[in-house]
């Protein structure tokens, strides 16, 4: 018990040294950002359950928003990689999850957990970042995330002493200040913007606390509860696979806009609409003569359908632009083209005008197949 209560004066100027000397730690500027490598957290796993409802364990209500999540953003994003700290029910130490994205150099880190209470009256969604707790209520949650250094064998030596039953080590550690708390407040803004207005549950706020997963992350990372497992009502949203698919679009879509204000290429911006009907450019929902084989050039995804004098469309003034929903995503497609060979060549033009996530695609029958099953369609 001694050696707990000397260490910890030493914890408080390590954390606090590492606040300040971190505090202005800046992603690289807006033209020349881009995000690649993004990595989804499932919270908890194998012995380790999570809190539970009446039927449901947070390990498997997480793993299966994680897996959804990131099949959305692989289908719509090819150009950014995505990691998963388990795609199965194993246990992932904390420390580990926080390894994996900085062995990764990961831009983004998005941890996925379920909430509880001793009540059932609770419920909606929260977002932590990594910070100092304002409320007991925030730093029960965190002090419950954190608890899982317990199932851990040598936990002390790979959080510098932390104790998690010590009542003051979970104060203590709140005071860590992450280095990307501007970018993590702004991505966990997003996703509860997303869960208020896409998915339509009740938000409890952007929140700050301090949770081990987070801790070493070096990169934007925030922690989603995505609900309560303990409210009966919201625990049969979480528990079946269409509550559990729309938390999944609603951070999708959060990534989406997140993804596109911090790389802001060339000064482009989101959300900006307009209307006027002069312009020569024309937005037309996609058609395909059936049996024919094309090429197009996706070069936009958004959240919202945009008109024609967008500013994210301005420099494409004349071309025939066409666009598919998916799930509520609008995919922006040029084209289209009767060879690779042309299509290759305006996806080079279109990433010189600042699109640099261009890229080909190839469809038949209205279905999308990979640009080799239509060269081996097409006659030499």
């Amino acid at each position: 018990m001694n050696s707990n209560v000397k260490i910890l004066p030493v914890i408080i100027l390590v954390f606090m040294c590492s606040a300040f000397s971190n505090s202005n730690a800046e992603l690289p500027p807006a033209s020349l950002y881009k995000l690649k490598t993004v990595v989804i957290d499932a919270g908890h796993g194998g012995h380790d359950g999570g809190c539970s409802g009446s039927f449901s364990k947070e390990k498997i209500v997480t793993l299966s928003i994680a897996l959804k999540l990131g099949k959305m953003i692989e289908e719509n994003f090819p150009d950014v990689q995505v990691i998963y700290t388990r795609k199965t029910d194993v246990f992932i130490e904390l420390y580990e999850r926080a390894s994996i994205a900085n062995r990764n150099d990961a831009d983004l880190f998005i941890s996925i957990h379920c909430n509880a209470n001793q009540s059932t009256s609770p419920y909606g969604t929260e977002t932590y970042v990594m910070g100092l707790h304002k409320t007991e209520a925030n730093l029960s949650v965190a002090k419950r995330e954190n608890d899982v250094v317990l199932m851990e064998t040598n936990y002390s030596k790979h959080y510098e002493g932390f104790n998690p039953n010590d009542p003051t080590a979970n104060i203590i550690f709140s005071l860590f200040q992450h280095a990307f708390m501007e970018q993590s407040i702004l991505f966990a803004s997003k996703v509860e913007e997303q869960f208020t207005t896409t998915g339509q549950r009740k938000s409890r706020g952007v929140k700050q606390a301090g949770f081990l997963v987070l801790w070493k992350t070096s990169m934007p990372a925030v922690l989603i509860e995505t609900g309560f497992l303990t409210n009966i009502t919201e625990e049969k949203f979480l528990g079946k696979e269409d509550g559990q698919q729309k938390i999944a679009d609603c951070i999708f879509k959060a990534f989406t806009s997140y993804k596109t204000k911090m790389e802001n290429t060339n000064g482009l911006t989101e959300n900006t609409y307009a209307d006027n009907t002069n312009t020569q450019s024309t937005i037309t929902k996609e058609t395909l003569s059936s049996g024919e084989v094309e090429y197009r050039i996706q070069f936009l995804t958004s959240g919202n359908q945009l008109t024609t004098t967008d500013s994210k469309l301005q420099k494409l003034t004349g071309e025939p632009i066409s666009f598919v929903e998916e799930s509520g995503i609008y995919k922006y497609r040029l084209g289209p083209f009767n060879s690779l060979e042309e299509a290759v060549k305006k996806q080079t033009e279109m990433r010189t005008l600042g699109f640099s996530d261009a890229f080909v695609i190839a469809l038949k029958d209205n279905i999308r197949i990979s640009v080799e099953e239509a060269k081996a369609i097409q006659p030499k």
